[in-house]
């Protein structure tokens, strides 16, 4: 909860007045004597009075009317001035006397300062108190009921004053929606408690009050008809309207002013979304477009499946025979291995595109030399990134919140310097939440406002004002540096503040009961005024309660208003920051097991709590970390070694590379974070924990990839051909899946959230780095580790060799036959998704979540919880929560005018204030319009005015206010120093005050404003001025800081600002509406007016970035895509695959999108890197099998080819034909490819293996043209078989190398005890993952065996 500044009022407003002064008599509590003075119709009669003179005077000194009746009395010149100036409807005879007079002038002054905005209410009121005390016709409305006898003579202690209702209903109208600035609220708050109609208002001004306490000294009772053969009547004085052109009030005081018709308060939005309804059903117009448009593509699915596939049947029915053929004739395995390595040495790539046949080129040259120099790659690369490390000597963690969740350039970090500088900064907040506990049998808290619990509070209290924190070896107290509007009281919000934060005035006071009178008069009651001398809003001190039910509030709410220093290395944040410490420290340890012992729950928080439990979160997770690390250690070996033959586990295992894996991921991390620490880039908690995770998941698909491209090469090559062979194969998909990585990783350093910008350029070049050392210092492991296993040394430990005798040839080991998980995507997965049903089933279902996603991704929120950011077990976890369900008032709220011209040949001054004579769309009047409809304008209240106060404390009218010395300076008013002591004797109309005069007379001002010289020398004085009783209008403590007034000099004030209150924000979407509502209110204003206006608010800040997260977001995914697509088209030259590439790609984040609406997860810039990031590794679930299906040819069509060719030029037929072996051989390279791109068949490879098998071709050399014309026309081959070739070749890797090395990874997430990692990295990884997969194993194989590209022609 926010403090009010408005609370730092003035005594002033002594609210308290209670217009007490009603009476210009004042009263007294005695007991009375009940008379009857009706005996003589003589009495209530013209030019007759029923109360004259004063007779005697209470104990605490007011003065009380002689009851005697008698005729009026004509005044002489001087007072009948006196008596016009103040009552301008009395003229002639009056039935006052001039100390009479004196005793009503002194008493309205209280009240003027309230009403004077409004002449039309001011005249009302005023006149009302002057029929009362001065008319000379007194006695026909006036009647004593009561008399008291004091000293001896006879008082007044009771009368009947008859007023008409037309009266008093214009009276109630003219001011019932005057405000008063300083507290933000309306007049009739402080002059009439409240009051909803004349009556109440009659009501409570006729109270007799106690003695000691403001109000009546006698009771008046208001009555609206006068008792038979009375001869009395009603007092029916002229009531002004407040539109009223001679006497017109402001729009915002008076709204219903015909020249304020045509200013009427802005509509609630209307949120009129697009719908559709059927029947009883209604739906959104983008859900019912969807499902359209999903019909539709059912449908022509449907169409274009029943088109192609009888096609495709006859196709598949001309080739059966002979794949049956084939397969009969695959008995001859040797035949077949040996053309397998043949075809390894001799085989070109199929028609690469350029960029694909460089990398292959140099993956071939590079492969080769790394194995013959290990050693040297190996130092080399470590070097290099041992460097980089050097960085980490200035490695540096940012905690503070506004350096990570604020960008660079803000507009609202701007305005927040703007604002700390030129005004003064908000405070500090120091908070404390009492609540009870719902009941277990019908689940409601029962109230907290009971004599107990304010006694805990109070030995609460006393304990937080016993604290004592050390800084720098001075001693630190609240009082050292707590608020201090006026005087030396702290200006703590709490319901002690109704006993003056006395124990002593508790019991003295009434306990719990004082406390309920309290709530409805808080403004209106002395002894309600708090110890700092302002009055204390409940709804600032209660929370848990419903409309102004503050006596059913379940919590008490506690705040601690402390200083705040704009340097934040100053020593005034130093010491607050060391207090806030031990603050802490004492509820965790002493007052929150108090408070539970007593069936409460308390939550607690500080100015630097967030802060601090950032810096706790990031030694938090180390054991999470380092469990994680473990577990990927131990999936990375499982994965990497063979455990087919127990004998031989001790040297097939990889555990040795498996760590020395992670440690290159680990060296990667460490390198990146070293770069930029170099050049002093801090780093952050989401770094530490999450990128290391991060890298590895990524970092162990590549590993996993390439260790199984080398075990997949025959044990009998070459280590060197094996590398080389290895590296061709994997390759080019590997670096283009790690650069669209990268690129994706990248482009979330456009995001201007710091710590997601850092994050993510810290991620880009982790990943570079751990790309780069896969390829080189990884790879020279793998031929370490090769040699080691073929030489028999056993894992981990390569010093001890095992005799080749107790081992097992490995020979055995790498010629062993497909594994499960490659028999299962060859013999079950790839069959299956080749079925046509299937197909049909998987794209309907695909389309279907993914237009679903679309639906669902519209009901996604922006905004970041606090509570996530934080620590599972952090204590603020429960305050944000309470703060969200009991608080009932919001943030304050500041409009800010910069460059206000106020010289009287400017028009600035009306078109920012709301008194007479102001602008009907000026600043204020506009944000009282807005308060009406809070619910889209988000403005709780009209806002507190400096300047309608200057202006109401400069007029005349307002005679305790502004008054000079005779020698011009400053007076202040009657009851304050010098004019009465503190010890408050002295206080009167004499002393060394009674010649102070106005500052003003009417004349002296143009048109009530102050010209250019008597604004700019009494603004200071106004600004200094305590507000009291005499006048509430000071602006010292309520307006201290709202001025700036460096150079106000020449006419122009370069920054004030005028404050309300935006209404409860609880959710993450209230800040980010109620931010937008102020902006577009001020931008409007600013546009009407010419002036430079702008919103403040202390969350602003944080919560700018989502006010276009939207367009952030699709920007940024925009851009990660397109980048994608770039270098996906410039490595495969093909526009077709990249498509596709960038369909599934489009999908998965659409999916995911989905996913985020139905788990709540918020947009912000979290989420958003994540979106973007989640391309970069849904790359790996897509290139890999887009790439095997882009350079893979269909078997079955090139045998069929061949078989053709044998039979038409040759005269063979196919089981007599000499190709028949080497058809054999290519069928079982192909199958099993171990060729490079997926295909050993080019003419020239035909030719060279068949001469070195010794097949005798005949005249194929002579045939070769026609045959190769004849093997292009097919070698697209059919998509099916392309498809299934894919998914045999990589699919397994896909699964075990990628899906469950980043399942492994991300799982260890959910262990984190920070709810940010939790929601934004497990649970968006772990979807991402999920859906990654399926699009890639099971949408992307359906796709391309229906829609893909031919496949690379044959060179």
């Amino acid at each position: 909860m926010e403090f009010p500044p408005a609370f730092l009022v003035t005594v002033s407003l002594l609210q308290v007045i209670l217009f007490t002064l009603v009476l210009c008599a004042e009263k007294t509590d005695y007991g009375g004597l009940s008379v009857s003075y009706l005996t003589s119709g003589e009495r209530h009669s013209n030019e007759y009075c029923a109360m004259y003179d004063i007779c005697g005077q209470r104990s605490d000194g007011k003065v009380l009317n002689c009851p005697f009746g008698s005729p009026s009395v004509k005044p002489d010149e001087l007072f009948s001035a006196k008596i016009q100036s103040l009552c301008p409807s009395i003229s002639g005879n009056v039935c006052c006397t001039e100390d009479q007079f004196d005793t009503l002038r002194a008493q309205v002054q209280q009240a003027i300062p309230f009403l004077v905005g409004c002449p039309a209410c001011l005249r009302n009121f005023l006149n009302l108190f002057c029929e009362l005390s001065c008319s000379p016709n007194q006695s026909l409305f006036i009647n004593v009921t009561s008399v008291l006898e004091i000293n001896g003579n006879l008082t007044v202690d009771g009368i009947d004053f008859y007023v008409s209702d037309a009266f008093g209903e214009g009276l109630f109208d003219s001011c019932k929606e005057v405000k008063f600035g300083t507290m933000n609220t309306r007049a009739i708050e402080f002059i009439g408690a409240g009051a909803t109609n004349f009556i109440e208002w009659f009501e409570f001004i006729g109270q007799k009050a106690p003695p000691g306490f403001p109000g009546s000294p006698y009771a008046i009772d208001f009555k609206s008809t006068v008792p038979d053969l009375s001869g009395m009547e009603l007092m029916n004085v002229s009531a002004y309207s407040c539109g009223d052109s001679s006497l017109g009030c402001s729009c915002g005081d008076c709204p219903s002013s015909p020249q304020c018709s045509n200013s009427e308060p802005p509509s609630p939005p209307k949120k009129d979304h697009c719908s559709i309804s059927i029947g009883p059903i209604k739906v959104k117009c983008i859900e019912f477009a969807l499902a359209i448009a999903y019909i539709v593509l059912v449908l022509g699915l449907l169409g274009w499946a029943l088109f192609h596939r009888p096609r495709e049947r006859r196709a598949a029915s001309d080739r059966e025979p002979l794949l049956k053929s084939m397969d009969e004739d695959d008995d001859d395995e040797n035949i077949a291995l040996k053309g397998r390595e043949v075809a390894l040495q001799l085989t070109n790539e199929a028609q690469l595109s350029v960029i694909q046949g460089y990398i292959s080129s140099f993956y071939r040259s590079y492969g080769a030399w790394v194995a013959r120099n290990p050693t040297l790659v190996l130092c080399s690369s470590l070097a290099a990134v041992i460097v980089l490390c050097f960085g980490l000597i200035r490695f540096q963690v940012e905690t503070r919140p506004e350096k990570l969740w604020v960008g660079h350039g803000s507009k609202a970090a701007e305005e927040k310097q703007f604002f700390d500088s030129h005004l003064a900064p908000f405070y500090r907040i120091e908070q404390l939440i009492f609540a009870t506990l719902p009941d277990k049998t019908h689940g409601k808290a029962p109230s907290i406002v009971t004599d107990d619990n304010i006694q805990l509070l109070f030995e609460i209290q006393e304990k937080v004002d016993g604290i004592r924190a050390n800084y720098s070896g001075l001693t630190v107290s609240l009082t050292d540096i707590c608020l201090k509007p006026l005087g030396q009281d702290c200006a703590t919000q709490s319901v002690l503040q109704y006993f003056k934060m006395d124990q002593e005035n508790f019991e003295n006071y009434g306990g719990v009961t004082h406390v309920e009178y309290c709530f409805q008069h808080y403004t209106s009651s002395d002894t309600c005024l708090s110890a700092f001398k302002a009055p204390l809003d409940p709804s600032t001190a209660l929370g848990g309660f419903s409309g102004n039910n503050y006596s059913e509030a379940s919590a008490f709410v506690v705040t601690y208003p402390v200083n705040n220093a704009i340097d934040e290395v100053g020593n005034g944040n130093e010491k607050a920051v060391a207090w806030e410490k031990a603050f802490i420290q004492l509820v965790k340890e002493e007052l929150l097991p108090i408070v539970q012992s007593r069936n409460l729950t308390l939550s607690f928080s500080s100015e630097s709590s967030i802060e601090e439990e950032l810096k706790r979160e990031s030694s938090a997770d180390i054991i999470t970390i380092v469990v994680s690390y473990l577990v990927m250690f131990a999936y990375i070996s499982v994965t990497l070694g063979d455990a087919h033959r127990l004998s031989t586990i001790y040297i097939s295992s990889k555990v040795l590379l498996g760590l020395s894996g992670v440690i290159l991921v680990m060296l990667s991390v460490l390198g990146s974070v070293g770069f930029f620490s170099a050049f002093r880039v801090k780093s952050t908690l989401i770094i530490m924990e999450v990128i290391p995770f991060l890298v590895l998941a990524v970092g162990v698909d590549n590993m996993c990839i390439m260790v199984h491209a080398v075990k997949r090469q025959p044990f009998e090559l070459p280590l060197e051909e094996r590398i080389s062979n290895a590296l061709v194969e994997v390759g080019p998909s590997i670096t283009l899946a790690s650069l669209s990585e990268i690129l994706a990783f990248a482009v979330g350093g456009f995001t201007p959230m710091p710590a997601c910008r850092v994050f993510s350029l810290f991620a880009a070049l982790a990943v570079l780095l751990d790309f780069l050392l896969q390829v080189t210092a990884f790879v020279s492991l793998i031929v370490f580790d090769c040699l080691r296993a073929k030489d028999s040394r056993i894992d981990c430990f390569p010093c001890i060799k095992i005799p080749s005798s107790s081992g097992e040839s490995d020979e055995g080991a790498h010629s062993r036959g497909p594994g499960l998980l490659a028999r299962y995507m060859r013999e079950i997965h790839a069959p299956i998704l080749g079925l046509w049903g299937v197909k049909v089933v998987v794209i309907a279902v695909f389309v279907a979540f993914a237009l679903a996603s679309i639906s669902l991704s519209t009901r996604i929120e922006s905004g970041l919880e606090q509570q996530i950011v934080l620590p599972r077990d952090s204590y603020l976890q429960g305050y944000f929560t309470n703060v969200s369900e009991f608080l009932r008032i919001g943030p304050p709220l500041y409009f800010v005018v910069r460059d206000y011209n106020y010289s009287l040949e400017s028009r600035d001054t009306n078109k920012l204030c709301s008194i007479n004579q102001c602008d009907s769309n000026s600043l204020l009047n506009e944000i009282s319009r807005a308060s009406i409809v809070p619910e889209s304008s988000y403005i709780a209240k009209p806002a507190a005015s400096w300047l309608d106060d200057f202006l109401v404390w400069l007029s005349p009218e307002a005679f305790g206010c502004c008054r000079k010395f005779t020698n011009g300076s400053y007076c202040p008013p009657d009851d304050q120093p010098p004019c009465c002591s503190p010890e408050g004797a002295s206080c009167g109309l004499g002393g060394i005050c009674k010649d102070c005069t106005t500052c003003f007379r009417h004349s002296d001002l143009v048109n009530d404003r102050p010209s250019t010289e008597q604004f700019r020398e009494k603004l200071p004085w106004f600004l200094n001025a305590l507000p009291s009783a005499d006048c509430a209008k000071g602006g010292h403590g309520a307006y201290s800081s709202s001025v700036d007034l460096n150079g106000y000099e020449s006419g122009v004030i370069q920054a004030s600002e005028f404050r309300t209150y935006h209404t409860p924000l609880n959710r993450q979407g209230d800040y980010v509406n109620a931010l937008r509502a102020a902006r577009e209110f001020s931008s409007r204003i600013s546009d009407s007016l010419k002036m430079q206006i702008f919103p403040y608010s202390v969350f602003y800040i944080f919560f700018e970035q989502y006010l276009d997260i939207w367009g952030i977001a699709l920007m940024n995914i925009a851009i990660a895509l397109g980048a994608i697509f770039i270098v996906c088209l410039v490595i495969t030259s093909s526009l077709w695959i990249s498509a596709i590439i960038l369909l599934v790609l489009v999908m998965i984040v659409v999916d995911l999108m989905g996913v985020m609406a139905i788990l709540d997860i918020q947009l912000n810039a979290v989420s958003v890197v994540n979106l973007v990031m989640s391309i970069g590794i849904a790359v790996e679930f897509c290139v890999h099998i887009a790439n095997a299906f882009l350079v893979s040819m269909n078997l079955a069509a090139i045998i069929y080819t061949i078989h053709l060719w044998c039979e038409e030029e040759l005269n063979y037929a196919l089981p007599f034909c000499p190709l028949t072996s080497f058809i054999i051989i290519v069928a079982f390279s192909l199958q099993l490819n171990t060729c490079s791109s997926g295909t050993c068949c080019c003419n020239q490879a035909i030719i060279k293996l068949a001469n070195k098998l010794h097949i005798h071709l005949l005249s194929f050399e002579i045939l070769m043209p026609e045959f190769d014309a004849a093997l292009k026309q097919v070698s697209n081959g059919d998509r099916d078989q392309r498809m299934k070739e894919a998914l045999s070749t990589i699919g397994a890797s896909v699964f075990s190398g990628i899906t469950l090395t980043k399942l492994v990874g991300v799982i260890v997430l959910f262990f984190s005890r920070s709810e940010l990692f939790v929601v934004y990295y497990f649970q968006m990884y772990l979807a991402l993952v999920l859906v990654g997969f399926l699009h890639g194993l099971v949408f992307l194989p359906v796709v391309l065996s229906m829609f893909g590209p031919p496949a690379r022609n044959i060179a």
